[in-house]
């Protein structure tokens, strides 16, 4: 080692004295340098790893809302098409209620107007029996004063006259 010494002109003093000052230097370094350099980059790791934790959460939540929409969004869809189904059968229920009805009204309406036709007819062959009853009686009487029958035939035909407005 005494060689190495005298090869490079190396002073034992000074190189003892560089060395203790290296390692002040570097407890210094160590200690006010990087000491708190670790624990400054220590902090902001461990605030980077809270941050991708958190941003791993938020997605996860994104994702579990997102599901959660498009599962409400499916109910919702089928509630209404459930809902316009009961709509569309209340619709054709009232529909063919109202075709009912409407289809009962018409037959009452055609029932009476038979009715009312059927009297009228009535009541006018009732009144056409009763007028040639009359133009009968009229005629037999013209006929009757003409001919000059007796009472007695008179009395018989204003009886058959009768007779016959009694019967039409």
């Amino acid at each position: 080692m005494d060689g190495i010494i005298e090869a490079f002109h190396l002073d034992g003093k000074l190189l003892a004295a560089q060395l203790i000052n290296f390692t002040i230097v570097l407890v210094v370094l160590y200690k006010f340098v990087y000491a708190p350099l670790l624990k400054t980059m220590n902090k902001r790791t461990s605030k980077i790893e809270k941050g991708l934790e958190d941003a791993k959460k938020a997605q996860e939540q994104l994702e579990k809302s997102e599901k959660n929409r498009d599962k409400k969004i499916k109910e919702t869809k089928i509630e209404a098409r459930q809902l316009l189904e009961k709509t569309q059968e209340v619709a054709k229920k009232n529909k063919e209620e109202s075709f009912r009805q409407t289809k009962q009204e018409t037959q009452l309406i055609i029932e009476n107007a038979k009715k009312t036709i059927y009297s009228e007819k009535e009541k006018m062959i009732k009144e056409v029996r009763q007028e040639i009853g009359k133009l009968t009686s009229i005629a037999l009487k013209k006929v009757l004063d003409e001919k000059q029958i007796g009472k007695m035939d008179e009395k018989i035909i204003e009886k058959a006259i009768n007779d016959i407005k009694q019967d039409y």
